[in-house]
């Protein structure tokens, strides 16, 4: 069936909130805490659902949130945590005092990503990127997308260089399969076929 929605939406505000609804919002928080977001909009006189409420609080009325720019110690922690837990935006923020989920997710995608591709450094892996520099792979990998013969001209060509040659690289595999008759590498994806026992 199904969880039953946070609130009768037909009678819900939508849109920017306002300063009267902000006040009622954090006044009711003062008095009785954080807690159940689903009565709290009917208990503090908010024509408001509870989800709304509660991103409101989190995102920006919490007195504990910081306003501005990140600072340098908060860029590096950012990196570091998310070289131990990727992007796991919620718990990178639980580490963070007083910034968002959100912020530094957007933050992350904005600022950090960049800055570590000009350093050399692969934001995905944390770790340093191959020979070209990040904005010569960049350029390289959307033009040998967007091109699979040039990808196929540059591994021969990369054979040839290390002294490969294409043509009996090319047989080396049906060596290797010739070799080991039972390994089947043809692998298809299709409904299993049954056989009649009946003849």
């Amino acid at each position: 069936m199904g969880r039953s929605p946070c609130c009768e939406k037909a009678h819900t505000n939508k849109g920017a909130w306002t300063k009267e609804e902000d006040d009622r919002l954090i006044a009711y928080i003062k008095v009785h805490g954080e807690g159940s977001w689903r009565s709290l909009p009917k208990a503090a006189g908010l024509l408001r659902c509870g989800k709304s409420c509660r991103l409101r609080w989190i995102n920006y009325l919490r007195p504990d949130l910081k306003r501005g720019n990140f600072t340098e110690e908060e860029e590096e922690l950012i990196i570091k945590f998310h070289g131990l837990l990727g992007n796991k935006w919620s718990l990178i923020a639980g580490r963070i005092p007083g910034r968002t989920d959100n912020e530094i997710k957007n933050y992350w995608n904005t600022h950090i990503k960049r800055k570590l591709l000009s350093r050399g450094i692969d934001p995905v892996t944390h770790r340093p990127l191959n020979a070209v520099s990040a904005a010569g792979d960049a350029a390289a990998i959307a033009s040998v997308a967007a091109n699979p013969k040039q990808l196929e001209a540059a591994a021969e060509e990369e054979k040839i260089t290390k002294g490969i040659d294409p043509k009996t690289d090319k047989n080396q595999g049906q060596e290797a399969r010739e070799e080991c008759p039972d390994l089947n590498l043809e692998l298809r994806i299709s409904p299993p076929q049954y056989t009649s026992l009946i003849h």
